[in-house]
């Protein structure tokens, strides 16, 4: 794993058409802009691994993730 330190407003740029900004910092939260191509599905890990886990409670279904599209 490559791990890398940034401040706001830089980018990482992943191949030729992938770019990851840092929108903006605040406390322990960072926002992050995803710049990619329509066909490029970007997932938050955290959510799909939920909806792939089974429910806690017998009857609730598991929460389905929508997949998060650049839109061009």
């Amino acid at each position: 794993m490559l791990v890398l330190s940034r401040k706001e407003s830089q980018r990482i740029r992943l191949g030729d058409s992938i770019v990851i900004t840092i929108v903006k910092i605040s406390g322990d939260k960072v926002r992050v802009g995803i710049d990619a191509p329509s066909n490029v599905l970007v997932l938050r890990d955290e959510l799909e691994t939920r909806a792939a886990a089974p429910p806690s409670t017998p009857g609730v279904a598991a929460a389905q993730t929508p997949a998060l599209r650049h839109s061009a």
